[in-house]
């Protein structure tokens, strides 16, 4: 079996296809323990005091119409509390569960904590498929379902990590963020992946749906290009973007108004793109947990955001997915 490599742009033809042409929508949660994101990473500096948060948010998707895919980690994966809250809804199919790998959180600990092995394509290829393996296990034990899809944490596939998927029955990847570049903290660059769908291997045994970000702006074809460049100089991005000439748009309530939401979407399906990845993390569900949500206020914005986008894409006729319809949709 070809294993692929996630980190290279998928070979020409080897982008997917759905049986119909409507377009979908994913919704992703990064289902991580809370922890200071100012602060170095550790092993023990971390808690899950948001997790009974999820119950709520749970709710919330499901007066949507909207199955919510909880990527979670280790601390989330051997939570009570958070398999007493996501056992139902996922048994009766109103969500799904997959994994999502923080290396410094997840045994085996064989390695330091260092920002290298935050990524955890950068371990030895042993090393990473025990810690992957141990996750994989620990949600099928604790939730009662096998996870089908994948996320690095940090984003932070690497050479082996397809065919480790692939020999624990993981069907889906979701760890590629186009438009991004993360290799200057020892990370992939992602700036040259699509943002549609592709299989990773010719097998057509490992699907990638690649977190969705767009460019927008008068720009926008040129984002490749000039964006990157501008590392340095971030107050020139934002100056880009004031003036209408270019902006990068990820399809996330963390940093990102819905109005800026609304012009990334309206580009995604201007490009023709069939499946949109949205995603945040799950601590921003809390007040305090992230920067993003700081207050209750804060939180109601969250709320709100999502709502008015799910309306947004109900109005744009595109259809609320999940990993099973995406996998009874795609065209092998």
């Amino acid at each position: 079996m070809a294993k692929g490599n996630l980190l290279e742009p998928p070979a020409a033809g080897a982008m997917a296809s759905f049986a119909d042409a409507t377009p979908r929508f994913l919704l992703t949660i990064d289902t991580e323990e809370d922890f200071d994101w100012e602060q170095p990473l550790s092993r023990d500096s971390h808690g899950t005091q948001h997790v009974p948060r999820l119950q709520k948010f749970q709710e919330f998707c499901e007066n949507e119409g909207v199955v919510p895919v909880y990527l979670v980690d280790w601390p989330i994966a051997t939570s009570r509390r958070a398999a007493e809250i996501l056992k139902e809804p996922l048994a009766g199919g109103h969500a799904e569960i997959g994994v999502q790998l923080h290396p410094w959180v997840n045994p085996p600990f064989n390695e330091e904590v260092t920002q290298a092995n935050s990524f955890a394509g950068n371990l030895p290829p042993d090393l990473e498929e025990a810690k992957l393996a141990a996750l994989r296990d620990a949600i099928e034990t604790n939730f009662g379902v096998a996870p089908l899809i994948y996320r690095a944490g940090r984003y932070g596939v690497g050479a082996n990590t397809a065919g480790i998927l692939q020999r624990h029955g993981i069907a889906v990847d979701t760890s590629v963020r186009p438009l991004f570049d993360y290799s200057s903290a020892g990370g992939p660059d992602f700036r040259q992946h699509p943002l549609a769908p592709y299989w990773v291997n010719a097998e057509k045994t490992l699907l990638e749906l690649p977190l969705t970000s767009t460019f927008w702006g008068m720009l926008r074809r040129q984002g490749n290009f000039i964006y990157p460049r501008m590392w340095r100089m971030p107050q020139m991005r934002g100056i880009l973007a004031k003036l209408g000439l270019l902006e990068r748009v990820p399809l996330t309530p963390e940093g990102v108004s819905v109005e800026e939401a609304i012009r990334g979407i309206d580009m995604a399906l201007d490009d023709g793109l069939p499946m949109l990845v949205l995603s945040f993390h799950s601590p921003s569900l809390r007040p305090g947990s992230t920067p993003y949500v700081r207050d209750e206020d804060d939180l109601d914005e969250l709320y709100d955001w999502w709502r008015r986008i799910f309306a947004y894409l109900h109005q744009r006729g595109v259809k609320a997915s999940s990993v099973k319809d995406v996998m009874s949709s795609v065209v092998r």
